[in-house]
């Protein structure tokens, strides 16, 4: 396994993150466990911000929450100095439960709610981004209730297909999102933002998806937005102020990957539009970035007990965790590769190879298939790497298994930043209605 941010291996062979000894971790918080390397967070965020703020200006750097979201990591994006990206009510309010300066909130998605906009007017964020014609009209008929005039970006699909998978490429003509650019419903709902009374247009933003490893796929959809931007201002007399090119920066996961330095992703960017607004006699817009899994992916690690072996030969070794989709659907449903290490024997060479296998109730609860490890026995710790992204984010009860907790790791210190569910909360919100407890009395008296 690739060692990430402070990851290091002590002199008893145990995997060492953030300082702190991974087996006295799950002896501590108990397993599965989520790791967050904060050192390895802020890292990324200045690295972000120094490539496109204070190297190129004019520039701003925002974390999408839905990557992983809590109170502590809102404040820590809050003292780095990036904005934030929420989609839904829950990702605002836990962005408001950490005080989050609501002029640097972008409010994306794509079926925002009349309760959800509502929300973000009264927080009065500093930007949303329209995604449809039923909420450009909603939201300015919001916005005059409010006797508000609100900033707007214009969610735009440019019909650019990233090269990564299916169902996480988002700037292809066939998407859920945004106004489609060649059909030219994108050009109607600028004119219909530039022309609603309480609507005030800032600019355009796109995502062509996620995972991406290709800078030039950034380069090409830079240029065909600030053709948009050329048409827009010959046909409206307005010109892009912003131009957010949305995230989807690719991470190393497992070999093979080959992600890019964000140094040179900030120049080739910020050069491409600086040198195509000049070509096309248009004002250089403020640039704005949407790094999500780049910045939380390789700091999260996911700490799991082995369980039960199941050895077929000439087949197959399983190994199964306390864990699985649970709390990473990820390889269920994209395919995703992942690495791993034998925590309290991080030191030993790999000399078998299993497949790692969740508890849940699924064959397709497979965590990663034919990995080399050394000789694992049960009570083992196993460490998956670069689980920060969308792991706790998109945890289930499935099975009604709880949720692991999230610790944060610095200089030695752990700190629970999401405390693990019990069997209590996840019954929490069950209710048995009076005819049920009814029926269950008089077949308890007829006995």
């Amino acid at each position: 396994m690739k060692l990430q941010g402070t990851m290091e291996i002590n002199e008893q062979g145990h995997l060492v993150i953030g300082g702190c000894d991974t087996v006295e971790l799950a002896q501590e918080f108990g397993t599965p466990l989520y790791i967050m390397d904060e050192d390895q967070i802020r890292r990324t965020c200045r690295e972000y911000y120094r490539s496109f703020v204070s190297r190129h200006g004019n520039a701003e750097v925002i974390y999408a929450s839905k990557t992983f979201s809590t109170v502590a990591m809102c404040h820590i994006i809050k003292e780095e100095g990036l904005g934030l990206d929420v989609v839904s009510g829950g990702e605002l309010y836990t962005a408001l439960a950490a005080h989050f300066p609501v002029e640097r909130i972008y409010y994306h998605g794509n079926n925002k709610t009349p309760q959800e906009l509502e929300t973000a007017l009264e927080a009065r964020v500093g930007r949303i981004v329209v995604d449809n014609f039923r909420e450009l009209e909603l939201l300015n008929a919001l916005a005059a209730q409010h006797q508000r005039v609100v900033d707007v970006l214009v969610r735009v699909t440019p019909g650019i297909e990233a090269h990564t998978h299916e169902y996480i490429q988002t700037g292809q003509i066939d998407s859920k999102f945004g106004f489609t650019l060649p059909n030219g419903d994108a050009m109607r709902a600028i004119k219909g933002v530039i022309d609603a009374d309480h609507l005030n247009f800032r600019g355009v933003h796109c995502h062509i998806g996620s995972q991406i490893f290709e800078l030039a796929s950034y380069s090409y959809t830079a240029q065909v937005m600030l053709e948009l931007s050329q048409q827009i201002y010959q046909e409206t007399g307005v010109y892009v102020r912003e131009l957010n090119l949305g995230g989807g920066f690719g991470i190393y996961y497992a070999s093979g990957d080959d992600p890019a330095q964000i140094s040179d992703y900030a120049d080739l960017v910020m050069t491409t539009v600086s040198e195509t607004a000049d070509a096309l006699g248009l004002p250089v817009p403020k640039v704005i970035v949407e790094p999500g899994r780049s910045i939380a992916g390789p700091a999260g690690t996911t700490l799991y007990t082995v369980g039960s072996l199941k050895d077929i030969p000439g087949v197959r070794k399983y190994v199964a965790v306390d864990g699985g989709m649970a709390d990473n659907p990820r390889p269920a449903l994209y395919q995703s590769c992942y690495e791993a290490i034998v925590a309290n024997k991080a030191s030993l060479a790999p000399e078998t190879v299993v497949s790692i296998t969740g508890k849940c109730c699924e064959s397709g609860d497979m965590l990663i298939w034919d990995i080399e490890l050394p000789e694992v026995v049960s009570g083992d710790l196993l460490a998956v790497s670069c689980t920060g992204a969308y792991n706790y984010s998109m945890s289930s009860n499935y099975n009604r298994l709880a949720r692991p907790a999230v610790v944060l790791v610095k200089d030695g210190q752990a700190d629970v930043i999401v405390q693990r569910e019990t069997y209590a909360d996840i019954v929490r919100n069950d209710v048995v209605p009076a005819r049920l407890l009814n029926v269950t009395n008089l077949r308890a008296a007829s006995r």
